[in-house]
């Protein structure tokens, strides 16, 4: 019958089966737009979210609000804490100011002791130096071989090569054979030093920093009786180019060990890009096929965030742990920290995300703190900067005016620019990121719009503290 069909409906009865394919064809790619649209939205928005504490209040609040009467205070018993700061006999002058500062500020009334280490012998002029401006013990130690240096099996001709080939590519501080040995000790090694082995907690300090504020409470007293294991002040993000495979090479370690993506590791993942652009093919794609630099294998990327390490007040116990010690070996085999120029900073950043809770960690939202170029500097809290406390002494000349809602104690802000009042000088993106897991109350869709950020948990823009 079909051969007595006129020509044009024969030719519409071939093409019939082939519409319906189409048509079929269509339809599942549809779907499987559609699920794939489903599933970034679902892993974005709920895979990834990071819930409010079930605590339902904040969980990092400021040690203290304003000045404490230090002499009600440095009658109780001292946690077994050190201050340490490594340095070069060259770095007498800015060494010598930072502990003069720190004195002023804080170890005067505490006396803490004080740690020096170098990768070489200490000139007499150094020590003597040092020891003119330390009130309380000073130590001078000098790192013991095969601590400062490159990781085992590495030759000199392979660093070498490594080191030429990041200044070419304009790495920051890549072509310094130096700044890699310090990264690498500061990630593992310093923490298994004799030195420290009769201490629990170090406060880092860094030649050429000033800090703003007076400390006068015991910054170790209040880590042990709060629960805290890590301290930090100021969060930046890294630089692109220095570590590459870092994120990858962590969260290797974070798959192999069985460890969750809890909160606090879901607070370095970037959640910038749009959840559009994130279906499962995609992270497919960026994570497993073209291993995309700061993206782990299952295609998250790192949103480069990480906190200053040249200051630190922490736990020596969690970082001579067994876990944080298995992660650094694991880091040191690949041979990141001379093949790239992987920082301590994001290190331990990246890996007190990964081993600790949220309520674990610190914001040292009242000191004030600056190192080249950048600083924090809290607003003074009204009323309580005891100015006739004897024990304190007399108000700098140079203090700030006292604020309702700041909780600085006689801070002198304008330290890295003379005159610049403003509580940092950096954007506070990433503290509002990283602090997000222990942050019950959080800053608005139209805060984060006018790119307004807190200053601190538990702190909205005005510095008015919130529960």
């Amino acid at each position: 019958m079909k051969f007595l069909l006129h020509p044009s409906l024969q030719a519409i009865s071939r093409r019939l089966p082939r519409s319906r394919r189409v048509n079929l064809l269509f339809r599942l790619s549809a779907l499987i737009l559609l699920l794939s649209v489903l599933e970034a939205f679902y892993h974005s928005q709920v895979s990834l979210s990071i819930p409010r504490p079930a605590e339902h209040h904040n969980l990092d609040e400021p040690f203290s609000i304003g000045c404490q009467d230090v002499s009600k205070l440095v009658t109780r018993p001292r946690e077994s804490a050190v201050l340490v700061m490594l340095a070069r006999n060259s770095e007498l002058n800015e060494a010598r100011k930072t502990v003069e500062n720190v004195e002023e500020r804080f170890n005067k009334w505490f006396k803490y002791p004080v740690l020096f280490l170098n990768n070489e012998p200490w000139s007499e002029e150094f020590v003597r130096g040092m020891k003119e401006v330390v009130s309380g013990e000073v130590r001078f130690e000098v790192i013991p071989e095969g601590i400062w240096g490159p990781t085992a099996g590495l030759t000199e001709e392979v660093v070498g090569e490594y080191l030429r080939k990041q200044k070419e590519e304009g790495v920051y501080k890549g072509e310094i054979e130096g700044y890699h040995h310090m990264c690498r000790f500061y990630s593992g090694e310093f923490y298994n030093l004799d030195a420290l082995k009769e201490y629990k907690y170090y406060w880092r300090l860094e030649p050429g920093v000033s800090y703003g504020c007076s400390l006068t409470y015991d910054p170790f007293v209040m880590m042990a009786d709060r629960g805290k294991k890590y301290g930090y002040t100021v969060a930046l993000w890294e630089e692109p180019n220095t570590c590459p495979s870092l994120f990858r090479t962590v969260d290797e370690f974070r798959t192999q060990n069985n460890i969750p993506m809890h909160p606090n590791w879901k607070a370095m993942i970037d959640e910038e890009t749009n959840w559009l652009l994130k279906p499962a093919p995609i992270r497919w794609l960026l994570g497993k096929v073209l291993r995309r630099e700061h993206y782990d294998i299952k295609g998250e990327k790192w949103n480069l965030c990480h906190y200053w390490s040249n200051f630190e007040i922490a736990d020596l116990d969690f970082f001579r742990g067994e876990q944080y010690q298995k992660l650094f070996r694991h880091l040191d085999k690949t041979g990141g920290f001379y093949r790239e120029r992987w920082g301590d900073a994001p290190i331990h950043s990246l890996a007190v995300h990964l081993l600790l809770e949220a309520k674990e960690m610190h914001h040292f939202s009242d000191v004030g703190y600056y190192h080249e170029p950048f600083w924090q500097c809290p607003q003074n809290a009204k009323g309580k900067q005891l100015l006739d406390n004897e024990m304190i002494g007399k108000a700098p000349k140079g203090m700030s005016e006292e604020q309702e809602g700041g909780h600085g104690c006689r801070c002198e802000c304008g330290l890295g620019k003379k005159g610049d009042w403003r509580r940092r000088n950096n954007r506070g993106i990433c503290l509002e990121k990283l602090q997000r897991p222990a942050a019950y109350v959080r800053p608005s869709w139209w805060d984060l719009r006018r790119r307004r950020w807190p200053y601190s948990v538990g702190f909205d823009e005005e510095g008015r503290y919130v529960m």
